[in-house]
């Protein structure tokens, strides 16, 4: 039997540069205060990081928009603190992944820049060009279709230059590439990949996984929004038939400039549901991606068509598990796939604001929901910030400290349509306040708290910061929780090295939710060859009832994890959690 590949029992820790650790004081996040950390992190018992997007950029998108795949933005250092951020953590035996966006590029990219110079210039089909409709009744010029962009708005843009328009599924700014130009492929494939794995990475994140194979046709897709004039159209350009053939072609790369197999690839999987196609992305047999972040869990409680359309905290328990459920089905032994853990990242919101307590259950809401993500079969991912239990932007912060383009377009896009006067609809605007209170990706991207120094030590106090720290930093910070027994970053430096211990229940180990009707607690099984792992969960501020001896069956027990000192039988305390194992 070959040896399980040493991501299935590993913890990756995702780092967003331009919050994380400031080194000169220009209150920007950098590559060398990646550096200056990465004893921090290795105190973690993490086995790899993943770097967000620190390529040259123009930053609309925060790095997601590129505009040379082979240079790094200057504020962030340059290739050769890249190589120096590599060797660091090869020496203390952390892998490093770097983040793969090759959908689109940047409107500044140089190949962008050449494609929309004229119609007949070399580069015009590297993107996705068409011309416009016209409306036969009064002439007007539109879309080549109503699809609409992720970040809202038409996903075409008209360009005065050549007279077409250009597709963009993300911002306007971000034009994306074609992939069915076999020459894009292999300019990508050159800049953005070998570019990096000669300096000796050991594998990427890739964004947006899915959308590279697009219909020929681009047909307009259904209209499931009628009140707006373009439509979600994900179910088009999301697993296009072309994908197992470019992702093969990307193995191929991984596999000769890392011959013993031991690159890894995690592919964004958006928009899609069902288990059949997720394996084709995953299964050992596809040889195309070593696992991948299904979304059905973080995308509890946003809106079905815009995230933002929605009321805060009117989640149930019921579908939250059922989500964790949906992602579980991978690794129930049915399949050969493999899939991830999370609850944060650069693009969501703070766990124990969506799920949690972030005021009188803080630390307890913290740790509970660490134990729920903790306790899931495959590879645990572990966000900047989680492990000390940072929490969303203060509610009474001025809408002006929201930076994030998806932010600020559903907000402009609310106000232009609802209005602010008397008139008009005066609670739209609150509604859609209270929305990105919740879900803004901007939540994630508030700077790390390091100590109670101001800025919270992530820059120089004389410093501004290019984004505000939270308020609560002088007590949520690592330097006070490494110093406290039961904080919540040494919760989840115990956590991590107890899940690598027993690998067969946490990594691997069969998931079984045991009651999924129930509103209140959340009980499941965690089944392994030998043993089994039975995790408890209080969702919420109350005391809860739950009977577990049904879960033990006689057998030898012992609690791996809780999170309050004392276990109360059949009693479980607000937000408690406990990890038993259990021989079967």
């Amino acid at each position: 039997m070959s040896p399980t590949p040493w991501w299935k029992n590993a913890t990756i820790y995702q780092i967003y540069p331009a919050s994380f650790q400031d080194s000169n004081g220009d209150g920007i996040g950098d590559l060398p205060g990646i550096l200056s950390q990465l004893d921090y992190i290795q105190s973690l018992g993490v086995d790899a990081i993943w770097v967000c997007p620190m390529y040259d950029s123009p930053q609309y998108d925060m790095g997601y928009d590129i505009r040379d795949y082979e240079a790094v933005y200057a504020p962030y250092g340059t290739v050769a603190d890249v190589e120096a951020l590599i060797a660091g953590c090869h020496a203390r035996g952390l892998r490093i992944l770097l983040d793969l966006v090759i959908n689109h590029t940047s409107h500044e990219h140089a190949w962008f820049q050449a494609s929309r110079s004229s119609r007949t210039d070399p580069k015009r089909d590297w993107y996705i060009w068409r011309p416009p409709r016209y409306d036969p009744a009064n002439g007007a010029r539109s879309p080549p279709n109503n699809w609409r962009s992720f970040f809202g708005g038409s996903a075409w843009t008209f360009d005065p230059t050549t007279e077409e328009y250009y597709l963009h599924l993300f911002a306007e700014q971000q034009p994306d590439l074609n992939w069915e130009n076999a020459a894009t492929r292999q300019a990508l494939y050159t800049s953005a990949m070998e570019f990096w794995l000669q300096r000796g990475i050991d594998g990427f994140r890739v964004d947006t996984v899915n959308m590279y194979s697009k219909p020929a046709d681009f047909p307009d897709a259904p209209v499931r929004d009628p009140a707006n004039r373009y439509q979600p159209a994900a179910d088009l350009f999301c697993n296009g038939p072309r994908m197992p053939e470019f992702l093969a072609e990307m193995t191929a790369i991984l596999r000769r400039h890392r011959p013993a197999g031991d690159a890894i690839t995690v592919g964004e999987l958006p928009n899609t549901p069902h288990l059949p196609d997720v394996l084709q992305y995953v299964g050992a047999a596809a040889h195309q991606l070593s696992m991948v972040f299904q979304f059905d869990v973080v995308d509890s409680n946003m809106g079905t068509d815009q995230r933002f359309d929605t009321v805060p905290r009117t989640w149930t328990l019921s579908d939250l598990r059922a989500r964790v459920g949906a992602t579980q089905r991978l690794m129930d032994g049915s399949s050969d796939g493999w899939s991830t853990a999370f609850l944060e990242n650069h693009d969501q919101a703070r766990s124990v604001s969506r799920w949690g307590d972030a005021d009188r259950y803080w630390a307890e809401s913290a740790k509970m929901l660490a134990m729920l993500v903790a306790s899931l079969s495959g590879t645990l991912f572990l966000y900047q910030g989680q492990e000390i239990g940072m929490v969303n932007a203060p509610p009474a912060w001025d809408v002006a400290e929201y930076k994030d383009v998806d932010s600020l377009n559903y907000y402009r896009y609310v106000r232009e349509t609802a209005g602010e006067g008397d008139d008009d609809d005066p609670g739209a605007l609150r509604r859609a306040r209270a929305a990105l209170d919740y879900l803004a990706r901007d939540h994630a991207r508030l700077p790390i708290q390091w100590n109670a120094l101001p800025h919270a030590g992530f820059t120089d106090p004389r410093a501004t910061p290019w984004m505000r720290v939270h308020d609560n930093y002088p007590t949520v910070n690592v330097k006070r929780q490494a110093l406290e027994d039961g904080s919540v970053l040494n919760f989840w430096r115990a956590l991590v090295r107890v899940r690598k211990q027993h690998p067969e229940v946490f990594a691997r180990g069969v998931f079984r939710d045991t009651d999924p009707q129930n509103e209140a607690v959340f009980v499941f099984e965690k089944m392994g060859r030998s043993q089994k792992l039975v995790v408890a969960l209080n969702f919420t501020g109350e005391v809860q009832s739950v009977a577990l001896e049904g879960q033990f069956h006689g057998k030898a027990r012992k609690t791996l994890v809780k999170n309050y000192k004392e276990e109360r039988e059949d009693v479980l305390q607000p937000y408690e959690g406990r990890i038993y194992l259990v021989e079967v």
